[in-house]
């Protein structure tokens, strides 16, 4: 498999006659690249009046590589062959290097090149691309790829470092400037506009420009940056250039995949045409229902600059506002709420005077109940959360979840499936505890920006704003009854599916026919003390009982699903089995969430019962301890506003 490799472009701020009596002090060894055991001269010719010459050069390199690699190959060393083309007239240096050794299973090619900056004769530029082709390497073929990534990397830091050695050692010999050569003939002949030009184009940007606007890049991923960039070039439709900052965050989001990052990012620019995105931030002008009945706004920025964004979740109404805007009208706002996030982020990294490529989302869940879990406004998010992860990947740079109600697994299981995992991998929860949550909450905000409804001193403008007034309600095909008869959960998921990331959740929930008089269990074996088991269910056929116990001793796997473990075992409870819920009545069409954090290492059985026979879907999920971070661990079980009909009975 061939590996490329393309470094930035590199800036040094002395003149390029300099620069090459420095480079030329690398030869034959140097002890800033120790790899380097010998160079040797093979050819050597001066041509036109001085103003050019060629060398080549048979190079010997020791083989970083492990012993065995070493053993295997059988030599210390490997040799290399550098031919450089030097023309003093146009201010260029060209370096070809390729493998002799090896040859037939490694083919390694090298490219650089020294040329004077187009826009100021006083700097010089150096540019290094190469290609790595493994065609045979005793099976090793993998493991030779990670070294050679490796070496290069390491080559590419250091090449800087080198010439900035001997620039210093030349200044203390008093050599601070060397001569422009000029031909006796054409002394005034500079190199040609078109010359200047296409190496103007080749400056795509240099390692300053990156460490002043896009943070620590690796020179892999600075090479795969420039390959994409490079690759926008081909693209005829493309009015506008992406920025480097969008290209990067595309990239990353795709895993550093140039492919798949350059399908991704030409559908988002097809998409942004398409809608007038552009256009957003001058176009868009709120409607009166998001500026008194949207609880959210951006306020100051986080620790690292990030600009943050406060919403608060838990005191708004959903189904208010998607009856009052509509879907597009709901997805239109928080595509207006990214493109200020864009906005922002920019003019933080413009005052600070460093990178800031993400924002920050503090989310407030004081007041989260069920009625937040109505079906169409799961529909609406996800599709939002969808779009969003489409067009802006990798702008959210933090997530921090305060003030999180027992409901709020029940929320999270089935959003989060939605939710790419490295973004899901940002989130920082926080319970209810206000003490715990200023501690979590200090190490990533200033005191003083600390909002006044969290206990801190920063008075925001974010209302909690209330009930939107159903004079305001334009959606007449959302049934006004959806908090009574819930929509069933598998079929939103059918129906957003498609759209909405590769996941298979047509299978997330399994559906289940109880026979009158029997029973369904689901056993969960638990070594993650204070994991937070989370369920959702629909009763899509008469009433049954649903307990969730703990059971202290070992179960045998059971060979007939139908027949109960209480039926199979000799259970005392108090002694090795607990109910750990109460038993609760679940009526026809209801449909009922819970979540039940697992102090123990012990095994969690969910056990359904139905006196008449009924049916039901039924999806379980067990959220890791790690994911909260320790400040969830008072959540318990919590049921559907539906269950009106709940209530505990003693008899299993």
């Amino acid at each position: 498999m061939v590996q490329k490799f393309q470094s930035p472009v590199r800036v040094y701020k002395y003149p390029f006659e300099l620069v090459m009596k420095a480079y030329e002090r690398r030869f034959p060894t140097c002890a800033q690249m120790p790899i380097v055991l010998d160079c040797e001269i093979i050819n050597d010719e001066t041509l036109e009046n001085g103003s050019k010459r060629n060398t080549s050069r048979r190079c010997k390199l020791a083989v970083d590589a492990p012993y065995i690699f070493k053993k295997l190959i059988g030599v210390d060393y490997v040799f290399f062959l550098q031919h450089n083309y030097l023309d003093m007239g146009s201010r260029t240096l060209s370096i070809e290097a390729v493998n002799e050794s090896f040859s037939s299973r490694i083919e390694i090619f090298e490219r650089c090149r020294y040329y004077a900056h187009p826009e100021n004769s006083e700097w010089t530029c150096f540019d290094q691309s190469a290609t790595l082709d493994i065609k045979n390497f005793f099976g090793f073929e993998n493991s030779m790829e990670k070294m050679g990534m490796k070496q290069y990397t390491q080559t590419t830091l250091k090449g800087k470092e080198i010439i900035e050695f001997f620039i210093s050692q030349l200044r203390d010999e008093g050599i601070t400037y060397v001569d422009i050569w000029t031909s006796p003939a054409n002394a005034s002949k500079s190199p040609s506009v078109d010359q200047a030009l296409d190496q103007q184009h080749s400056i795509l940007l240099d390692g300053d420009f990156i460490a002043r606007n896009l943070g620590q890049l690796s020179p892999m991923q600075e090479s795969k940056l420039l390959e994409l960039r490079k690759m926008l070039d081909g693209v005829d439709d493309l009015e506008q250039v992406p920025s480097y900052q969008t290209i990067l965050r595309f990239l990353a989001a795709r895993d550093w995949h140039v492919s798949q990052a350059f399908a991704m990012l030409r559908d988002s620019l097809r998409w942004r045409r398409e809608h007038r995105i552009d256009l957003l931030l001058s176009e868009y002008s709120k409607p009166a229902v998001v500026v008194e009945h949207f609880p959210g706004g951006w306020h100051h920025i986080d620790k690292d600059g990030r600009p943050i964004y406060i919403l608060r979740l838990g005191h708004m109404d959903v189904k208010g506002l998607l009856k009052s805007l509509g879907m597009d009208g709901l997805l239109r706002l928080a595509l207006h709420i990214c493109e200020e996030g864009i906005q922002k982020i920019n003019e933080s990294a413009n005052r600070l005077e460093k990178p800031v490529l993400t924002w920050s989302l503090l989310v407030d869940l004081d007041g989260l109940s069920m009625r937040h879990l109505w079906r169409p406004g799961i529909k609406a998010l996800l599709y939002i959360i969808d779009t969003v992860e489409r067009n802006y990947p990798e702008t959210m740079g933090r997530v921090l979840v305060v003030r999180a109600p027992r409901v709020f697994p029940i929320a999270w299981t089935i959003v989060s499936a939605f939710i790419d995992e490295h973004t899901r991998s940002k989130f920082l929860f926080y319970g209810p505890d206000f003490a715990h949550m200023k501690d979590g909450l200090a190490q990533y905000l200033d005191g003083e920006v600390i909002p006044d409804f969290l206990g801190g001193p920063c008075k925001t403008m974010i209302h909690e704003c209330g009930l939107v007034p159903k004079t305001l309600y334009k959606m007449n095909s959302l049934d006004d009854h959806g908090d009574e008869v819930p929509v069933e959960l598998p079929i939103i998921i059918e129906v957003l599916a498609p759209g909405i990331h590769q996941h298979d959740h047509k299978n997330l929930y399994k559906s289940v026919d109880l026979k009158a008089g029997f029973s369904h269990e689901l056993l969960i074996r638990n070594e993650d003390p204070k994991s937070v088991l989370t369920w959702d269910f629909d009763v899509i056929r008469n009433d049954m009982h649903f307990t969730l116990y703990r059971i202290t001793q070992e179960l045998p796997e059971k060979k007939d699903s139908a027949v109960s473990y209480f039926d199979l075992q000799d259970f005392v409870e108090g002694v090795n089995y607990f109910r750990e819920e109460p038993t609760l009545i679940c009526r026809h069409k209801e449909s009922v969430q819970g979540s039940h954090v697992m102090h123990h290492n012990d095994s969690y059985l969910m056990h359904w019962f139905s006196p008449l026979g009924a049916q039901l879907n039924v999806f379980f999920e067990v959220l890791s301890s790690a994911n909260y971070k320790g400040s969830m661990t008072s959540l318990q079980s919590a049921f559907s506003s539906n269950s009106s009909a709940a209530s505990s009975v003693q008899s299993r």
